[in-house]
């Protein structure tokens, strides 16, 4: 597993831009794309185990 892979809610990330995928890491159908600020907490993805990928 990447380690640039984030878990929904957590928080204190850097701020910038996330994009959903998979549980490990591959892309998703229509994607959410975020954009958090510095401390910030990860929102919920739309389907359980997926996570958050930097960039």
């Amino acid at each position: 597993m990447s380690k640039n892979l984030y878990k929904p809610g957590e928080d204190n990330k850097p701020a910038g831009k996330y994009t959903e995928v998979g549980p490990r890491g591959g892309q998703v159908d229509d994607p959410r794309i975020v954009n958090i600020d510095k401390g910030d907490r990860l929102p919920p993805t739309q389907k359980p185990g997926n996570k958050w990928k930097k960039g």
